[in-house]
């Protein structure tokens, strides 16, 4: 008895000793790291970050003794490996580059909802919680980070106290450009022969897609993957699901010369439309070097980045008129906020400013069957293993028109996508009215486009 007495005793000097030593564990600001941030907002906050979320967040993090205990290493190298895969500090917030609003929204998440650090971390880590004035900071910096990303008038806006932003358009197009851009949008010459267009797949009174399933090319050819919309492109961190070109203009090469595509020759492409007057007289205007590939994907990347489509009834319930969305509406958005869809879903468009794992809590291709090349994701452009499965995170803007949904077209309707987000994402089972609800909040993100709604 008086053995198991002094081992009981010992086990509880033990469990009070680990949070006691963490209690006077200090982490210092490493100075290199301090000397690449020259944001001064993240300065502020950076020995916050180093102090309270380094051990899980970073890759080279100094951790205390007890982490190459036999038990403690396999727990707290599980527990880092999924922090990391969830949020990498070191990438998101600290390698001196601008802070993506993706990273912006997790974190705001995070410290709005007090789930970092979890539980189970702050039981031997009593200093770890994050403080009423820490998260005054932290917010502070996050309001005006967002501000910056978004090229804001008045950064003061309360609006960039929300991680999702009503839609603006692009500034500084030139009009004659866009127009021109327009013309060649929609026309067939492009294609090898002279039966498609760029709005062939991406069909404006359509959502700025073709809603089917994959996409049909030239001779009647199936594509891979399904067609992502135009609408709203302009505010995608790179196009194409893969992330394979790096913004609009690239991308607008791309179709024209693929095989199951377009099918053209960019060399035959110029040739017919250099024998058009009107096209000759519009290149000479606006370019110095009159029509070849770079100056006709410019131009359709301008008429692009036109496509922004504002004035959605959620836009107007950002902007304060409450009556704009319906009470279940709201609801809706109360639930896709709480559920921490606005950490992918994130900024104007409501998507397109990261690359995340198709699968993300749950094994979706392992339970869908039949992998394809397109499955890859990522992966098929950086040959990274960890982008295998990765997509660029699709914007919502719109997204009642835009189905069927993911890149492989599994989801026929905006409930089913709805619940099968919850379940690979975030791996929640929802209730049929609680799908509904945000099925509900996503039809009120339908815009319009020149002045009128979209249908």
């Amino acid at each position: 008895m008086k053995k198991f007495l002094v081992a009981v005793i010992v086990l509880v000097l033990l469990a009070l000793l680990f949070p006691l030593l963490n209690l006077v564990r200090s982490i210092p600001v490493d100075p290199a790291l301090a000397a690449r941030i020259t944001d001064p907002g993240l300065q502020q906050l950076l020995p916050v970050l180093q102090q309270k979320c380094s051990d899980c967040h970073t890759e080279n993090a100094s951790l205390p003794f007890y982490a190459s205990f036999p038990i403690a290493r396999g727990l707290i190298e599980e527990d880092r490996r999924r922090a990391l895969d969830q949020f990498n500090m070191t990438e998101e917030l600290l390698s001196g580059a601008p802070v993506a609003e993706d990273a912006l929204a997790s974190l705001q998440k995070e410290i709005e909802d007090g789930s970092m650090p979890p539980p189970n971390y702050r039981l031997l880590h009593w200093n770890a919680a994050i403080t009423a004035a820490e998260a005054q900071t932290a917010m502070s910096w996050i309001r005006t980070a967002r501000a910056k990303a978004n090229d804001a008038d008045n950064p003061d806006d309360p609006i960039y106290s929300e991680p999702l932003l009503p839609l603006a358009p692009v500034k500084g197009l030139n009009p004659d450009k866009v127009a021109l851009g327009n013309k060649l949008f929609h026309d067939t010459r492009l294609s090898g022969d002279n039966t498609l267009s760029c709005a062939s797949c991406h069909d404006l009174s359509k959502g700025g897609t073709d809603q089917a399933a994959v996409s049909t090319g030239i001779r009647g050819q199936q594509g891979p993957i399904n067609s992502p919309t135009v609408f709203n492109a302009v505010y995608g961190l790179a196009q194409f699901w893969d992330g394979r070109a790096k913004d609009l203009q690239e991308q607008a090469a791309g179709p024209v010369s693929n095989p199951l595509e377009m099918g053209a020759d960019w060399g035959e492409v110029l040739v017919k439309l250099r024998a058009d007057r009107d096209y000759v007289a519009a290149f000479q205007s606006l370019y110095a070097e009159g029509i070849t590939q770079e100056t006709v994907t410019d131009a359709i990347a301008q008429f692009e980045k036109s496509l922004v489509t504002t004035n959605s009834r959620f836009d107007r319930f950002l902007r304060g008129e409450t009556n704009a969305m319906t009470a279940e509406e709201q609801e809706g958005y109360k639930l896709f906020k709480t559920y921490g869809c606005y950490t992918c879903h994130v900024g104007q468009a409501l998507g397109g400013r990261s690359f995340e794992k198709m699968g993300r809590m749950r094994d979706y291709f392992g339970e869908r069957g039949n992998v394809s090349d397109a499955d890859q994701g990522r992966y098929n452009v950086t040959k990274d293993e960890s982008d295998r499965h990765m997509f660029k995170v699709p914007s919502l803007r719109n997204i009642e028109l835009t189905y069927p949904y993911f890149h492989d077209a599994s989801a026929q309707g905006l409930n089913e996508a709805v619940q099968a987000m919850a379940r690979y994402q975030l791996d929640k089972q929802i209730t049929e009215a609680e799908t509904a609800l945000v099925a509900k909040f996503l039809a009120a993100l339908t815009g319009e486009y020149q002045g009128k709604p979209l249908k």
